[in-house]
């Protein structure tokens, strides 16, 4: 039996290999699937400042305390399921075009499985430790067999777990900006979140702004229904909002 936490490097899944060291529980390491933008150019799909963390402090703390991190990486990445040409039903000849909210391939082809087929490679039973609290009811109750949550187990709720990173110092700095976790192109992130990515990542947002001006794409709402141009022009007005409210003087 090969024991390994499915970590995304939040603080519940930081916790939980954590809990795993304090408590001697068993445990292999922890498994990381970098969903990946662009494969070709290195550009992650992960928040900039949660990748470069992850890279240049939590592996290496992790590794001191001597938990291994293995980083697993799909052959497929944002670019390549964008421009994917459908082959059949009505839609075929079209390209895929922006992932559909709540039907994310991206999610399904770029990280579940990639983490499956890894986890099937090493040809023994496993036990994943999922980050999942004791106040979070709703999503324990959906465990697969073969998963357990230690942070369940010994009574851990969210703020416990944000509190035993900080303890470590393995709090992922999105926690101070507010900035989910997960991919910066999901549709499910919030209009500040993007504001913040486009401020501080322009060249790439200008580029991933272009994707909506491809022709013959099967999908163009970016944002369950909206698309694109009709998200940024929501981010032009949260800008201008913030701007008014931060320096009023400017518009005397």
């Amino acid at each position: 039996m090969k024991y390994f936490v499915s970590c995304s490097f939040g603080k519940d899944s930081i916790a939980t290999a954590l809990l795993a060291v304090e408590k001697g529980e068993p445990i292999d390491g922890l498994i990381f699937c970098e969903v990946m933008y662009d494969h070709g150019r290195n550009i992650s799909g992960e928040i900039p400042e949660h990748i470069a963390w992850i890279r240049e402090i939590a592996i290496p703390r992790l590794e001191e305390i001597g938990l291994k991190t293995i980083i697993v990486r799909g052959p497929r990445d944002y670019i390549d399921c964008f421009n994917k040409t459908i082959s059949r039903g009505h839609n075929a000849g079209k390209i895929h075009g922006f992932p559909l909210g709540g039907k994310c391939v991206i999610c399904r082809d770029c990280k579940v499985r990639p983490i499956k087929k890894y986890l099937r490679g090493l040809n023994e039973e496993i036990t994943q430790y999922i980050g999942i609290a004791t106040d979070e009811p709703i999503r324990l109750a959906r465990l697969k067999p073969g998963c357990v949550s230690l942070l369940a187990k010994y009574g851990y709720t969210e703020e416990m777990a944000k509190q035993l990173c900080e303890k470590y110092g393995l709090l992922s700095p999105i926690y101070k900006t507010g900035t989910r976790g997960g991919c910066w192109f999901c549709p499910n992130t919030r209009i500040p979140e993007l504001c913040r990515f486009r401020r501080n990542n322009p060249e790439l947002w200008r580029e991933f702004e272009g994707l909506a001006e491809m022709p013959n794409l099967c999908g163009y709402g970016f944002k369950y229904g909206k698309t694109l141009p009709e998200i940024v022009a929501k981010m032009d007005q949260y800008d201008a909002q913030m701007q008014n409210t931060l320096f009023p003087e400017f518009n005397e």
